[in-house]
Order: C-alpha cells, then structure tokens, then sequence
C-alpha cells in the first residue's frame, strides 16, 4: 500500500493491501480503497489498485482490486466519484470524470476522459464509455455508449449530443459540432445498419479528430446502446 505526498485521508476510510495513491487526492469518511474483488475467479491474488492524482472519493465509496495477479483496477487524475459510488474490479477510469451519488460500475468496464455519470446510473459488466459523455440519471447501461452523446431513459437510448459541455470545456467549435449531430443522425436515426453508416460518415461528413473518434470507437466496439 502506498500513498502519495499532500493526500488527505479522513476518519473510517480504509485503504486496504494493494492500493496505490498519487499525490493529493481527498479520501472522505468511510471509503474503502483495494476492497478484495466480488468475483468467484477470484482466489486471493496479489493484484492491485492503483490510482492517479488530485482525485475527490467522497463518503462511502467502494473501489475494489482487480480479480488476476499483475492486474488492476485504475483511476486516473482529477476524477470526482461522489457519495456511496462502487467501482468493481478491473474497472478502468479515465481523467476528469464525475460518478455520481450511489452510481456502479460493474466489473472490466471502461470510462474515457472527461465522462460524466449522473446518479444512480448501473453500467454492466464489460461496457466501454467513450469520451465526453454524459448518462442521465437512472440510467442502465448494458453495451458501449459512444463518445460526445447523451443517454437518457430505461431503457436508456441516444439523447442528442452532448453539446454544451462540448463548447465551453472541450472548445468545440459550432462547425465540428454540427458534423458530430450529421454523424449520429446515420447511426441512430438513419435506418441503416451500424457497418452502412459509418461508411455513409466516411463518405459524407468532413473528416476531424472527433469524427474519427465516433468511427473508431463503433468500429471496434462489439456493440453500443441503439
């Protein structure tokens, strides 16, 4: 167990075996940090949890280790994981993502940069969240949410793009953000097959580093929320 300069650890949390802090994160009441993961693969190896910098885990977060030996579960920098959120193994947590009050994240999920989760959201196993996303409160998530979009509803379905944040955090100007809607107007409201839209973006919306992300990231995901 290691912990990093300028932390701030407070009264009843645990940062248990396994468990790597960087600098200056905040640990609030009752965290549990390296929790052994609930997994029946699981038979006591020495795996890890390793989290980055500057980091908020505030009251009652559970964050387990990884299941197999020489794996972990990571969290990046500049995250903010709000009251009673539970981060299973292996889950991996990019920078600058807010979870939100008593939100799960279930085992070998994976969140990108600058993600936010609303409350009470539940992502199953092996989902993959792309960059710059934002799921609405009450959400269940069973596959891949692509990045910029907002999901909302249960069953949760493609909510628009997530264009606010987008302007004023990711500078995002109002050309590339009319190209992200054209590209998921193919996807989700296009009438084609997954593999007929993505060549319909390649063919018609003007290419930049955010609409190759949308095709890279369908590309290789083994299926995303429709």
């Amino acid at each position: 167990m290691e912990i990093g300069d300028d932390c701030v650890i407070m009264s009843n949390a645990s940062i248990l075996r396994g468990t790597r802090l960087g600098k200056g994160n905040k640990v609030h009441h009752g965290a549990v940090l390296g929790s052994e993961p609930q997994d029946f693969h699981y038979t006591g190896e020495a795996s890890q949890l390793i989290i980055g910098d500057n980091n908020d885990i505030r009251e009652n977060v559970v964050v387990s280790r990884a299941t197999h030996e020489n794996n972990s579960t990571r969290i990046g920098n500049n995250n903010y994981l709000m009251d009673g959120v539970h981060l299973c193994h292996d889950v991996q947590i990019g920078d600058h993502c807010v979870l939100g009050i008593k939100s799960t994240v279930a085992g070998d999920c994976r969140i990108d940069d600058y993600t936010i989760l609303s409350s009470n959201v539940i992502l199953h196993q092996h989902c993959h969240i792309g960059s710059w996303v934002l799921i609405q409160a009450g959400c269940r998530i069973s596959k891949d949410v692509p990045p910029y979009i907002i999901m909302n509803g249960n069953p949760a379905e493609y909510h628009g793009i997530n264009a606010v944040v987008l302007q004023h955090q990711h500078q995002v100007t109002e050309r590339i953000l009319r190209h992200i809607v054209n590209a998921y107007r193919l996807v989700y409201q296009g009438n084609f097959s997954i593999q007929d839209a993505l060549q319909k973006i390649e063919d018609q919306v003007p290419m930049s580093n955010e609409i190759r992300n949308i095709i890279d990231f369908i590309r290789n995901s083994k299926g995303i929320v429709k």
